[in-house]
């Protein structure tokens, strides 16, 4: 898988559930350089890298090259402080049209929604 997001995130594990959703685990590397500016003392995980995370699992699971075209309902519900909680779980609805891809997607930790979002990807030629 290639990335943008260079040793900030381990995918640990994932799913496809029955219904085509896909469950994704992954594990925040707290000690990446982008924490220590965002912010010094009190890291957060930037949103621009929780949407990138998505995108990069979208285009791992469907094999395509994706273009974010839109993103509608983004919502950032809870902080991510990759030391308290670096383990994160993704689910993905995917939905895969002729030109582009949509996805729904819910981030948590524990039980705590972090991120609700729906975005349109166009598929880009390889």
């Amino acid at each position: 898988m290639q990335t943008i997001l260079t040793d900030f995130y381990q995918l640990e594990s994932y799913e496809k559930t029955e219904n085509g959703s896909y469950i994704a685990h992954i594990l925040l590397n707290k000690e990446h350089d982008i924490f220590k500016g965002h912010f010094p003392g009190n890291p957060v995980t930037p949103g621009v890298c929780m949407m990138q995370i998505v995108k990069e699992l979208s285009e791992e699971f469907t094999g395509k090259k994706l273009f974010l075209k839109s993103a509608s309902n983004v919502k950032f519900m809870a902080i991510i402080n990759p030391f308290e909680t670096p383990e994160l779980k993704l689910q993905l609805d995917i939905t895969e049209a002729e030109e582009e891809i949509k996805v729904k997607n819910t981030t948590l930790f524990g039980e705590t929604i972090a991120l609700k979002m729906s975005v349109n990807y166009k598929k880009l030629t390889q």
